[in-house]
């Protein structure tokens, strides 16, 4: 949810056809300089080192700390970021300049020095870096002169410069690195000293944190470019939809996240606030834990996604604001494809489907959510079910933990989302499908298929642009077949806002970008 560049303005509320200039121009906005914004989320970050955390709570903080080498335009375009050019030389090895001048908010300088820890760090089996998986195709990153690095693949790997404009590409101070490696060898944890005295080189800095209270962060006034125009921002956890409503109607929110598709209207009727919508490269599903009786077999995951009318949910529940998910990857992703065939709505072949695995007689089983919307479709799919003979027992977790009981594989069911943030098909299917990535990487479903492995271990290195999407789509195929989960929307991204902010960004998974929050 949140920050390889800013993608949308949303400067008007539902309708962004109205796009209000003087955001881009710099007119009227010396009066909003110095303002301080609260944004009030469901969850607190469950971490600041960008290295250890992959939940949206926790980027929608950090994607204001930290910059990328490469980062996305609004046309969805790679661009350099921190890296003032790059360059591949040949099949695998690609060379970065780097923008000089710039340092971290330690005053700690951002140099070849730096880019080679950070890439290293997160490559380092001793410390365990749940975002590793993102940077496993890197065999060496070398440094050619201060402002200058070549990083060497394994082997080709077209999606190197998307996946270095991910959040777990984000460049940490080595003088924290250097720190964190400092308390491992005195027997500390790894992703510690990071996450405490969180670095980086973006236009906000750290200030403080209250455990399971807020995060704020501090307008960087040495920042390398155009500084920030607040001059800081306070994240704040609330869980309760209407207590973030509330805080957003009565002034003490400046920004709520996420909103309800239901409670659209109400904020919108309320005067000063309104929601903004747009569209995103997230996909919400219903998934299962393969590991698990009877989620074990193939054919009663694919009755149970038969028996899910996911049209009926989107408009009985969400208000019809969502779009039906039939795969993986949302349409926004390189590597979406309208030619799978996906599971059809179809009960009684579901019911038929489930009595030849043995299991016509039904089951119970629990479903764990962490928030009111995936509450309620777990309710709705709950009723569905019953026809199924299938039992469904719902309960709901606090996010963090939540976060911590799918990714150790304590579930059976689950209602997730996956936001493909490098808009490259590898990070919407390599992490939540590909065995290696069990667990807190992406793959809470545990699935494991020999030949989905090899076909995205393949298209990670096919240099032919055509074969590699041909492999996703044939890994996708297998994927629906097996149904170790169930697409059920795209979402779109609402969030609450007060109508007098100007200049509010997101990113294709719902990031926030508050660089120019007037």
């Amino acid at each position: 949810m949140l920050l390889i560049s800013l993608i949308f303005v949303l400067a008007a509320c539902t309708d962004d056809s109205d796009v209000d200039e003087s955001a881009d121009s710099g007119e009227d906005t010396e009066e909003a300089e110095g303002k301080a914004i609260n944004f009030s989320l469901l969850a607190m970050p469950s971490s600041l080192d960008p290295h250890a955390a992959n939940d949206g709570y926790s980027l929608y903080v950090m994607t204001n700390i930290y910059e990328t080498l490469v980062k996305m335009n609004q046309d969805l375009e790679l661009e350099p970021g921190l890296a003032e050019s790059y360059e591949q030389l040949d099949d695998t090895t690609w060379e970065f300049k780097l923008r000089e001048g710039v340092t971290f908010h330690d005053g700690s300088e951002f140099n070849a020095e730096a880019v080679k820890a950070n890439l290293d760090r997160v490559r380092d089996p001793e410390v365990g870096a749940p975002l590793e998986f993102l940077f496993t195709e890197i065999d060496e990153v070398e440094i050619i002169d201060d402002y200058t690095v070549q990083i060497h693949t394994k082997g080709p790997f077209a999606a190197l410069p998307a996946h270095l404009a991910h959040p777990g590409g984000h460049m940490i101070s080595k003088e924290v690195i250097d720190a964190d490696y400092a308390g491992m060898e005195t027997g500390g944890n790894p992703l510690t000293e990071v996450n405490k005295n969180p670095v980086g080189t973006g236009f906000f800095k750290f200030e403080e944190i209250a455990e399971g209270d807020h995060v704020t962060l501090v307008k960087n006034e040495d920042y390398w470019g155009e500084p920030a125009k607040p001059e800081s921002v306070t994240f704040k956890a609330v869980p309760e939809d209407g207590t973030r409503i509330a805080e957003l109607s009565t002034g003490d929110a400046d920004l709520i996240y996420p909103v309800n598709p239901s409670d659209v209207a109400r904020i919108d009727g309320t005067e000063g606030n309104c929601v903004t919508q747009n569209q995103s490269a997230s996909m919400s599903y219903m998934g299962f834990n393969v590991e698990k009786e009877p989620f074990d077999d193939p054919d009663v995951r694919k009755a149970i996604a038969m028996s899910i009318d996911k049209e009926a949910i989107i408009n009985d529940m969400l208000e019809g604001i969502p779009a039906v998910a039939d795969t993986p990857l949302n349409p926004t992703v390189k590597g979406h494809s309208e030619d799978l065939e996906p599971v059809i709505f179809d009960k009684e072949a579901a019911k038929a489907l489930l009595a030849e695995s043995g299991h016509g007689d039904g089951f119970t089983a629990e479903i764990v959510v962490n928030d009111r919307t995936t509450a309620d479709i777990a309710t709705y799919i709950q009723q569905e079910l019953k026809d199924l003979n299938i039992n469904l027992e719902i309960r709901q977790m606090e996010s963090g933990a939540y976060q911590e009981f799918t990714a150790n594989g304590e579930h059976e069911i689950f209602m997730g989302s996956w936001g493909t943030v490098t808009l490259d098909a590898d990070y919407g299917l390599h992490p939540m499908f590909h065995s290696d990535n069990h667990g807190a990487p992406g793959n809470r479903t545990r699935y494991s298929n020999e030949e989905v492995d090899t076909l995205l271990d393949q298209a990670r290195t096919e240099t032919d642009e055509a074969a590699r999407m041909e492999q996703y789509a044939k890994a996708q195929q297998i994927i629906i077949d097996e149904s170790p989960l169930v697409p059920i929307y795209h979402s779109v991204l609402l969030a609450g806002i007060n109508e007098e902010l100007d200049g509010y960004y997101q990113y294709p998974s719902s990031f926030p970008y508050l660089k120019d929050l007037d």
